[in-house]
């Protein structure tokens, strides 16, 4: 395809499954999407995603798939699942164009999902009996109390994963330790494997140490830090079976490694925030046919570093959102959740940590609508009030933190703005911008990559024959850097520049010219 570059251009094309839309489907959606997984279609082949391109369409606009929670302009953290607005812009653009397939022989090979472990030497696994969901007519969470054995001493947890038995059934899971008895009695009471409970274990101290969602990965403390996992304690695995499990035979294990010595700081998680001891115009009643927003607020006696951030509620619940403000006066983002889905909630670690000095307060928000304009409020209307049952609410933040220590600041956990892609691929379609920039469509030959994209402060480039000529060219068409190269690699300083799309021409010794996009995040 003809790559132009100038005030003439004016060709405008769509894109295509084989060059641009399976790269975002297999990166973002697949590994959900798929028949061993909890999606309710598959999106493997290209025929998968043209009989579903309408919702492809309605779900991505409206930013409700992939199902990520928190704002990104709000906090950054790990593992964020999101498309870019191109992305998003492509797949509409490819839905209305009728979803052409391209040229069939640049098709991606097809991704194949399997239930592998990712922590493949655990320390502790601990797994639930085969339980078959009963027919209950609405969805069920389940509590499985499982004692581990051989640990005899306290320990503290370095990483941790969970693996469902069946991904078809498994919505989401919350992971406790916890050496009250109460739970075990719990568990006697009910002749089936596990008990039912809604919102938490039914025990106080019970600690919450990992929720997985499809997507997870493992999760893995700071070098230095763990998680304490008590002596005597056992592991609560609460499983959430959405109603079309009805019938399914599900055996979720969970898979712990362990610090190898207990010389390590502890990573301490609570419900620091929460309805019970610091909301601050409770209580929590939201009366029939009302929008009412609550408020919680906590003083921070120590200096602690802030390492992930779990909000919690119900069906109400529409907008959650925390945030800190310094003795001096500065506020400190940590979580804004601006459409709250109770069957979509997570924890979500910050990509470095982040220190709340001693003094500063902690505050937490949540907006109920107990309206029928809320589609997910239990009807009919009534007034809602605290508690554990799907018919009440909560307003928790559980915190994951530790004793702060210079420089703590500064670890680095991750730095991707964006899961990186299946295979390594690339997306070449963009909108028509001929009025501004003067590019209507980029290309590239399979034997030049730039990396890593999303880039920060540098890109690298990387051809199998020797280049010439960088030019890199903002989205008005302004030409921002150029660069006479020689050789076929290299790399491109970026700091000066600021966030946004970018499109790259290169040029190599035979007057080849090819034209890239990357995002500078």
């Amino acid at each position: 395809m003809m790559v132009m570059l100038g005030a003439s251009a004016q060709t405008t094309t769509v894109p295509t499954w084989s060059s641009d839309v399976a790269c975002i489907i297999y990166s973002h959606c697949s590994s959900c999407h798929n028949p061993t997984s909890i999606a309710p279609f598959s999106l493997l082949t290209y025929n998968d995603a043209l009989s579903e391109r309408v919702n492809i369409k309605y779900y991505v606009s409206n930013k409700l798939m992939p199902p990520y929670l928190p704002s990104t302009s709000y906090q950054h953290y790990t593992d964020m699942r999101t498309l870019t607005d191109q992305e998003i812009n492509t797949l509409v653009a490819w839905a209305d164009a009728g979803g052409p397939l391209g040229d069939t022989t640049h098709v991606l090979p097809q991704p194949v999902f399997t239930t592998s472990v990712q922590l493949t030497h655990p320390d502790l696994t601990a797994r639930i009996p085969y339980y078959t969901v009963p027919n209950t007519g609405n969805d069920l969470y389940r509590d499985f109390v499982l004692t581990p054995n051989g640990f005899d001493t306290t320990r503290f947890i370095k990483s941790i994963e969970v693996i469902p038995g069946n991904r078809n059934a498994v919505h989401h899971v919350l992971v406790y330790e916890d050496t009250a008895y109460s739970v075990v009695a719990a568990d006697s009471a009910d002749p089936q494997p596990g008990y039912t409970n809604f919102g938490g274990t039914g025990s106080r101290t019970s600690n919450l140490l990992y929720v997985w969602v499809p997507g997870e990965k493992a999760d893995s403390m700071p070098s230095n830090m763990g998680m304490k996992f008590t002596k005597g304690s056992r592991i609560i695995i609460q499983i959430h079976y959405p109603v079309t499990a009805q019938g399914m035979s599900d055996s979720t294990r969970v898979n712990i490694q362990f610090t190898s010595s207990n010389a390590v700081r502890n990573v301490s998680v609570t419900p620091v925030l929460n309805y019970v001891t610091n909301m601050t115009d409770g209580p929590l009643r939201i009366p029939a046919d009302s929008v009412k927003t609550f408020h919680e607020k906590y003083r921070v006696p120590v200096d602690v570093s802030l390492l992930s951030i779990s909000p919690h509620a119900h069906l109400v619940c529409t907008q959650m959102k925390s945030f800190a403000v310094t003795p001096a006066g500065d506020t400190i983002p940590l979580i804004d959740i601006p459409r709250w889905d109770f069957h979509w909630q997570g924890a979500h670690s910050f990509q470095r940590p982040i220190k709340i000095p001693a003094g500063s307060y902690l505050y937490g928000e949540g907006v109920y609508d107990n309206t029928y304009n809320n589609p997910d409020v239990p009807q009919p209307l009534a007034t809602v009030t605290a508690g554990e049952a799907t018919s009440n609410e909560m307003l928790i933040f559980f915190m994951w933190y530790t004793p702060y220590i210079s420089g703590d600041e500064n670890i680095i956990v991750d730095t991707a703005s964006h899961d990186p892609h299946y295979m390594g691929c690339v997306t070449s379609w963009v909108a028509d911008t001929t009025s501004s920039t003067g590019i209507s469509h980029v290309s590239a030959a399979g034997d030049l990559n730039i990396y890593p994209n999303p880039a920060q402060s540098i890109l690298h480039y990387h051809s199998s024959t020797e280049l010439t000529e960088i030019t890199i060219i903002d989205i008005a068409g302004k030409v921002v850097e150029q660069l006479s190269v020689s050789g076929t690699d290299g790399q491109i300083p970026l700091g000066n520049m600021v966030d946004g799309l970018y499109f790259v021409r290169i040029q190599d010794k035979s007057g080849t010219v090819q034209i890239l996009r990357f995002t500078k995040d």
